[in-house]
């Protein structure tokens, strides 16, 4: 809901000249010094403002300008539009890049597109307030000042903040992960290295085998002998 009328001092102007209303009304309802109004009511201001009825403009109502000039205390109001218009967003277009730093965004571009190449040229506009056609120019080593340009961070010549850069490098590192990199050999774990080595079973050699048939073979002998 509005808090004051469209046109304040040409709304003061029509309620000082076909109203009873103080000037502490009028200027509370047009957010104005009470000495403006008076300003207004001796001629000493607003001379050449043509008076706005707020009646016919919808802000004010009969009734509400009848019940404050009964109550000096009464304070207006203004009236909630019939009509709402829906808010206008505003259009996300290039940045802006002051005329002194225009000459420095070749060279900008020129850093982005060699440090930063997981960035797009719409993510590249939008930092440092180019065209395609320039972005695609200096890529492709055709622009008319390619032997000349040396590249140079865009945050340092303040074209852009580090905090826009580093939130695109971030929302291109999420659209485009980093290929996995294959990993060279490694070093065992510390409890690999340092745990105590199984010795491997002995060996038996065939020699150390049993012959059963020579121990009762030697047996029989003692036993003969014995008798």
């Amino acid at each position: 809901m509005a808090t004051a009328p469209l046109m304040p001092k040409a709304t003061a102007v029509w309620l000082v000249d076909n109203t009873s209303l103080s000037f502490d009304q009028i200027a509370e309802l047009c957010n104005l010094h009470p000495l403006e109004v008076k300003a207004i009511a001796d001629g000493d201001s607003a001379q050449g403002i043509k008076g706005l009825d707020p009646v016919l403009t919808g802000q004010l109502t009969r009734e509400e300008i009848a019940a404050a000039e009964a109550d000096p205390g009464h304070r207006l109001h203004i009236s909630e539009p019939k009509v709402r218009m829906p808010e206008l967003k505003p259009k996300k277009g290039p940045r802006y890049t002051p005329v002194s730093r225009r000459q420095d965004r070749p060279n900008a571009i020129l850093w982005l597109v060699r440090n930063h190449a997981e960035l797009k040229d719409s993510q590249i506009m939008r930092l440092v307030g180019t065209t395609k056609s320039t972005i695609q120019a200096i890529r492709e080593r055709t622009h008319w000042n390619s032997a000349n340009l040396t590249p140079l961070d865009p945050v340092t010549l303040g074209l852009c903040s580090q905090i826009d850069l580093d939130l695109e490098v971030q929302r291109a590192a999420k659209e485009k992960p980093a290929p996995v990199v294959e990993q060279g050999a490694t070093l065992l774990p510390a409890a690999v290295t340092t745990a105590p080595k199984e010795e491997p079973p002995a060996e038996k050699k065939p020699g150390d085998e049993l012959d059963v048939d020579a121990v009762f073979a030697k047996l029989k002998q003692l036993g003969g002998k014995s008798e």
